[in-house]
């Protein structure tokens, strides 16, 4: 019998990525309440995935290019939004970035259907780019390694190829015993995780909980803004039951 299997992204779908975001933004520059909070983690996402592509960060991670990028991400997004920041208060958002970073919770419902698909015989595992250490300290401050196993964790640091090219997917169904027709993907990047996953054959789920508008004409098979909508898309009524 042919294994039926979902995996879930990490960064903006299995926790809020904007609130570490938000915290640094505040803390560094005291910038206000009303700060277009959403619009600046757009463009930081944006601007992290455009330069990480061009230094080929998010398969071969490398230090001095990394510690670059993540200042220049700020930089880039910030002055879209009409605040200009030096090189050194970009390295202090960094900073107070990452260490929010580390004391992030997972989304409401995520472990509870996580445990579910898991009970219902689906093989249950995650895709992430970046780097190996930086992304497993994510999962273990979640505490996703107690639902997932190991061997179910692949991130693009380790693998060597990263999101959206097809090749992880196509190794994740070579290391699980999977097949394309027979995976799900839960992404909440539409060029990683969107298109991506439908350039590897797998069933897209777009976790859409910002209210993005697509940006190509790629079609996901699903679109959800809450976990309660994905566990209805698997039989599960109440989250948790």
């Amino acid at each position: 019998m042919n294994k039926k299997a979902v995996f879930f992204d990490v960064d903006d779908t299995l926790y809020d990525h904007l609130s570490p975001l938000r915290s640094a933004l505040m803390e560094v520059l005291g910038l206000p309440k009303d700060f277009p909070y959403e619009r600046a983690y757009y463009l930081f996402r944006y601007y992290s995935d455009l330069l990480s592509d061009e230094e080929g960060l998010s398969a071969v991670p490398d230090q001095a290019k990394m510690e670059r990028m993540r200042k220049r991400r700020f930089m880039l997004s910030l002055a879209e939004l009409g605040v200009n920041v030096t090189e050194e208060q970009a390295g202090r958002l960094q900073s107070a970035y990452l260490k929010g970073q580390f004391e992030i919770r997972p989304f409401e419902g995520a472990v509870p259907l996580i445990r579910w698909l898991s009970e219902a015989g689906y093989v249950v595992g995650l895709i992430t780019n970046g780097p190996m250490e930086h992304q497993m300290s994510k999962i273990l401050a979640m505490e996703i390694e107690k639902v997932v196993p190991e061997s179910h964790i692949f991130i693009s640091g380790a693998v060597g190829v990263a999101k959206p090219d097809p090749g992880l997917f196509t190794h994740v169904n070579a290391s699980t015993g999977t097949r394309a027709e027979d995976c799900h993907y839960i992404g909440d990047s539409w060029r990683n995780d969107v298109v991506g996953s439908l350039g590897a054959g797998w069933t897209s789920i777009w976790f859409n909980h910002r209210g993005a508008k697509p940006e190509s004409d790629h079609q996901p098979h699903h679109v959800v803004s809450n976990y309660e909508e994905i566990g209805k898309l698997y039989g599960m009524n109440e989250l948790g039951k």
